[in-house]
Parts: C-alpha cells; structure tokens; sequence
C-alpha cells in the first residue's frame, strides 16, 4: 500500500518511468506491449485510492507532498489533490488504459515508442493536475507537449509535420505569456505557491494583464474561438490513440487552468472581462457547431464538435462571476461551476469513444471520409449499436453523460440571463442536427460499395473498450452523485474565493 502522502508521486513518476523501461523494450515489441498495458493498469488502480480515501468534508488539498526543489528561487515540489484534480487524474489514468489496448495490434511501426510516448504523456497530464507550485505546473504543462508532437509527428497522417508544428506553436506559444505573468507574480509576492498566489494583493490593471496572460495559454489549450484552428488538424492527422487523449484529457487542462488560476488569484480581472469569454463561448456553442455540420471528414467533424462542447465548460466557469457577484446567486454559480466539471469528465469519455469509432472504420478502410460509407450497420450491427450510443450521447440524450453537465450549465446561466440560456441551448439541436446526419450517412441505407459489404464486425478487443466508454457514459449519465459529491466541498470554496474582491 502506498503511503498517502506519496501516492501522487507514484501516480505521476510510474508511467514516466514505465514509458523509459518500454523504450528499453524496442526489440521486443510483444514484451513491450504487456508491460505497458500492465504499467498503465497499475497506475489505474493505486489512483482509486484518491476517490476511496478521499475526504468530503474538507475543501483543503489533500495527499499532500511537499519538499524543496529549487531553493534558490522557492520552487518546491508541491503536490496535492481537491475535489477538483481527483476526477481529471482518474480520467486520466482510465483513458490511457483504453487507449493502449485500443491501439494492440492497430500500430505496427515501432510499436513500443509509440507506447512509451503515451505512458510518460499520462504521468505529465497528472502532474499537470496535482502540482500546487506554479513553476512546476508549468514543468508539467510544457512538458507534455513534447510526447504528444512526437506522437503526431511520427504516427499521424500525410500532413503530420504540419499538424504537429502548428499544435506546438499553438500551445506553447500561449504558454510563453503564462510564464510572464508567473514570474511577475514571483516578482511581486516571492512565491509560486497557490496558496500564496491566492493571497497575494493585487490591483486591478496588474490583475487585467495577468488575466489575459492566463487567457492566452489556457484558452488555446482548451481551445476557445478564435484560437481553435490548430485542434481540427492535429485530430485529422493524429492516430487513433492520439486524436483520443487530446479531445477527452489535454483540452481539460485548459478549463483546469481557468478554475486553478484566472479565477482564484484575479478574481476581478475574470469578473470584469466575463461578458468576453462569455461571447466567445456563445460562438463556439453555436457557430462552430454549425461549422461540425459540414465537414465531410468524420474526424473533423468530431473535432468541431469538441471545441462546441468546451464552450460549456467556460461558459459554466465565467458565468459563475455574474451569478455571484451580481445577483449574490451563490448556489446558482456553484451549479454552473459543477456543471462544467461535469461537462468536462463527461466530454472525456464521449469523444474518447467517438474517436475510437473512427478510429474502428478507419483501420478496416483507411478512409475517414463519408462519402465512402453508407450501411455500415448491415455489416457491423455491434459496431453500429456502439457508434449510435455515442452519437446520441454526443448530442446530449437524457439519461447519458451528454446530457448532465450541459443540462447544469444552461440552468445556471438561466438564473443569470435568460437569451444566453436560449442561446447556449442551440447546441442541443446543433449536436442533434450533426450526430444524427453523420449516423445516417455513415451507419444506415444501402451499403455503399463492395468495400463497406466486405467489413467484419468488431472483435472483442475492441469490444471491450467501447463497452466501457458506454458504460461509463451510461452511469454517469444516470447516478451522477458521486461526482458531484466528490467535487462539492471543492467547488463551494472556489465559489467562495471569487466571490471575495482583492481591490
């Protein structure tokens, strides 16, 4: 059993080194790939602990480790987990799980890198999510860009380079301005910690500039309108396995960044400047959604559909300022906070199986196009009973995971502004409108061609990680509860922190 004040150590440093002894594995690719299955499935299990033992009452950070790193500049190693981190690390870990056993005999070409790559981008994604020191969050947040280039980079599609250049630039170009303003609050206040950032007074043009330095990195990571044209490409080109963990855990960490650091140390810069990413979530609902309803790339159109989704997490997050700070609405903002937690676990899972379905057809055609398919559910009814659920799931059908965190957010926003409401709840009949027209071409009438009548049904490996996904949809959407349990105490006490004026 591993003691509790290391276990998010291990968590983060047992992939990273799993992913080292799988690169020393190369010639062995058999020997490889059970090692990193069973690195990834150890990593998955000693997390529960995080939701076993974690402790309800209480909105302080929990499995706490912290010990000088850097001295010289007070950078330590702070580690630690709220209501908040827990269910993104859990995430996580059960994302990289699938996708390694999606990816089994799927990959030939230097299998074992492949595998290496993504078991040292987990333990960096988890790092990102439990570090409580500023500087190495952004260790960590920097860090992780490197395995998923490489990935893109070597196992994407023909326009590879150019997606993984344009993902990194994208990404790290934003991240620069974080820094900036990280290091100017070190400057000013002689720490990186959280807890000291939070504390730290600042007026209101230093909390402006830090803002939009916090918007610039978190809102491309995300990402938000405009700055999204990267995520379509690097989904097009990316493997199946990549194209899985970019939608359902790196574009969290854009939302995670907001709550961890726009809200709580400026939170008046985020007050005043709401009405903006307020907007730009609208566009994103409704006009990006409308662009999903075109793309005859199925990838694509998977991948506009996620930058319309992530509009409800910022939404959820910044219409919480109005609701409590404008109407004192305190359990209204709470629920559009929730609701985007909610949101973003839930699109975790939804594009995580979304990606997979594509990634099912285009092992068997080698073609994401959709003009290619046509009755794929008379050869492959599994496959189309799976691709169905989650087009509906993705749409947001009551009683799936879809359903809950946009349902929480449209009724937050609602007590705030009834037009915005109507506005954000568009993308009901927007997600209905190209989940249902992307089924109908692909899945039903007549079978196309003698390629699509040639297709075999999915296999049992493949079964299995559907089957979770839809499960996992499934009771998320029925029993939220102990989700929302779990985050409460976290998200009241964050409702608490920027509802409180540092001018």
């Amino acid at each position: 059993m591993v003691p509790h004040g290391y276990l998010l150590s291990v968590l983060i440093w047992l992939p990273i080194f799993g992913g080292v002894a799988t690169l020393l594995l190369s010639r062995r690719p058999e020997a490889a790939r059970w090692f990193a299955l069973a690195v990834a499935l150890a990593t998955l299990l000693l997390g529960l602990p995080l939701f076993t033992a974690f402790d309800y009452s209480t909105a302080a950070m929990q499995f706490v480790q912290n010990s000088d790193w850097i001295p010289a500049f007070g950078i330590r190693y702070h580690l630690g987990a709220d209501g908040i981190s827990v269910p993104l690390v859990l995430l996580t870990a059960f994302t990289t799980v699938l996708v390694i056993i999606g990816a089994w005999r799927a990959i030939s070409d230097r299998f074992p890198q492949y595998l290496a790559a993504f078991l040292i981008l987990e333990g960096l994604m988890i790092g990102v999510f439990c570090a409580l020191d500023a500087m190495l969050f952004y260790v960590f947040f920097e860090g992780m860009l490197i395995p998923m280039f490489i990935i893109i980079g070597v196992w994407g599609g023909p326009r590879r380079v150019y997606a993984s250049i344009k993902f990194f630039l994208y990404t790290f170009l934003g991240s620069v301005f974080m820094l900036i303003g990280l290091v100017y609050l070190y400057l000013k206040g002689g720490s990186f910690q959280f807890a000291d950032l939070y504390a730290l007074p600042l007026n209101g043009t230093e909390q402006m500039w830090l803002f939009f330095a916090f918007l610039a990195a978190f809102a491309v990571k995300i990402p938000m309108f405009p700055v999204h044209t990267w995520l379509p490409d690097a989904h097009v080109e990316a493997p199946t396995g990549g194209s899985v963990i970019l939608a359902a855990i790196m574009l969290k960490i854009g939302g995670y960044g907001f709550l961890r650091f726009s809200l709580p140390i400026v939170p008046d810069a985020s007050a005043d400047w709401a009405w903006l990413v307020i907007g730009l979530s609208l566009v994103a609902v409704v006009v990006v959604g409308l662009v999903a309803l075109v793309q005859e790339d199925m990838k694509k159109l998977v991948a506009y559909s996620s930058v319309a989704h992530m509009g409800f997490v910022t939404l959820g997050i910044f219409v919480a300022f109005a609701l409590v700070r404008g109407a004192d609405n305190s359990a209204a903002a709470q629920l559009g906070l929730q609701g985007a937690m909610v949101q973003m676990v839930s699109h975790g899972f939804i594009s995580g199986a979304m990606f997979s379905c594509v990634g099912v057809l285009y092992d068997r055609m080698h073609t994401r196009m959709i003009r290619d398919y046509g009755g794929v559910m008379n050869t492959m009814p599994w496959f189309g009973f799976f691709m169905v659920f989650f087009a509906m799931a993705n749409a947001g059908l009551p009683g799936t995971s879809g359903f809950v965190g946009e349902f929480m957010v449209v009724l937050s926003v609602f007590q705030d502004n009834v037009w915005i409401a109507a506005t954000a709840a568009l993308t009901l009949i927007i997600a209905a409108a190209y989940s249902l027209w992307l089924v109908k071409r692909v899945m039903f009438g007549e079978v196309a061609n003698s390629n699509v009548a040639a297709l075999k049904d999915i296999n049992a490996r493949e079964a299995l990680v559907l089957g979770v996904f839809a499960l996992a949809v499934l009771a998320m959407g029925v029993y939220p509860k102990p989700l929302t349990d779990l985050m409460n105490t976290s998200i009241a006490h964050l409702a608490t922190q920027i509802a409180t004026s540092k001018l």
